[in-house]
């Protein structure tokens, strides 16, 4: 018999720690979701140039804290418009002949 035939799973394209081409990116998939969680934000880039970044939602949370919503009169309260005129003049239209 001859050589024992390699198993494509072997040929796959190991990524840079934390780079994907797109096109890795999208056919392992779950390996760089694995790989975000376990090891941080992965990177994937598309024709050479860093696209998007993949991360646990746990490193998500932590770089944006959770900023309480406003409600909206409050809003419009705190944004102190006092002295400014809002007052129009009235629009009568114009005048057309026909």
């Amino acid at each position: 018999m001859g050589k024992p035939k390699q198993l494509l799973a072997t040929k796959r394209p190991v990524s840079p720690a934390g780079r994907w081409k797109l096109e890795d990116a999208k056919v392992r998939f779950s390996e760089v979701v694995r790989q975000a969680r376990e090891n941080g934000p992965q990177r994937v880039s598309v024709r050479g140039h860093d696209a998007v970044v993949i991360m646990s939602v746990e490193e998500f949370e932590r770089l944006t804290p959770a900023v309480p919503r406003v409600p909206f009169v409050q809003f419009m309260e705190n944004l102190h418009l006092r002295g400014l005129d809002l007052e129009r003049e009235a629009d009568h239209g114009r005048d057309v002949e026909f």
